[in-house]
């Protein structure tokens, strides 16, 4: 473990203590309601509405997924320590960090009163700034991206961190991350699927890359091929296929 990366490790640490201390207690609502032949039995549902219970992994999938609570706030605020651990031990792959966003996102959570919200967003952002230098993630940068992403419902914050922090690993993410971007971003496409906002967090992201990634990349030994993505990016459609580093060409 590098200097840098032991700090980033306890700030996680404390911001899942921090979920845990926030929300112990919490339950769903008495009269929380889901359908037994989608969702799950009546004995689950009566898990859900005990403070405190440990929900197996199963039973955990299916209630941060289903999207169609009375009330997903509560239902988030009583497994959010437990989901929050799972998603940073990397639990959460058969859905994606897509559909965990979504989550976060149903339950409004920036509305919940400030000492609630600001736990949420100190877990968000310690995740976010340890994925950035950890050299053997559970879960790569581009995916905790994702998943802030959408939770929040913006790009814009988790970019800046990105864009200050100057570091090799963050650098070797930032490679890692337009090897498995390239191809849509280059269709223009945003590279996960949004709820909101796609084609403004799309151009915001290929904006982004074309600014910062170069000189970073370049630095970072990557190779030319790579550098000529970055810069297919800024170049208009029909520019961008004709071009002769263009894919296929």
């Amino acid at each position: 473990m590098n200097s840098d990366e032991a700090p980033a490790r306890l700030r996680l640490s404390a911001a899942l203590d921090g979920l845990a201390v926030t929300f112990r207690g919490m339950t769903a609502r008495s009269d929380e309601y889901n359908c037994p032949c989608h969702w799950g039995s009546a004995e689950e549902l009566a898990q859900v509405k005990v403070p405190g219970l440990e929900l197996d992994p199963d039973l955990l999938l299916r209630t941060w997924d289903a999207p169609d609570w009375t009330d997903h706030a509560a239902v988030l605020r009583r497994i959010l320590p437990q989901f929050a651990a799972a998603l940073v031990r990397g639990l959460v792959e058969p859905l994606g960090m897509e559909e965990a966003g979504w989550s976060f996102a149903r339950g409004h959570w920036q509305r919940w009163p400030v000492g609630q919200a600001a736990a949420v967003r100190e877990f968000l952002h310690a995740w976010w700034a340890l994925s950035l230098i950890d050299p053997d993630p559970t879960v790569q940068a581009y995916e905790v991206l994702v998943l802030c992403a959408e939770a929040s419902g913006e790009l814009s914050p988790w970019l800046t961190v990105w864009a200050e922090l100057r570091h090799p690993v963050a650098d070797q993410n930032l490679a890692e991350a337009v090897r498995e971007w390239e191809y849509d971003l280059l269709g223009d496409q945003l590279p996960w699927h949004s709820r909101e906002n796609r084609d403004e967090m799309c151009a915001e992201l290929a904006a982004w890359l074309i600014r910062h990634a170069p000189d970073r990349l370049r630095a970072h030994g990557e190779s030319e091929e790579l550098l000529h993505l970055i810069r297919l990016l800024g170049l208009p459609g029909p520019a961008r296929w004709e071009d002769p580093h263009a894919p296929g060409c």
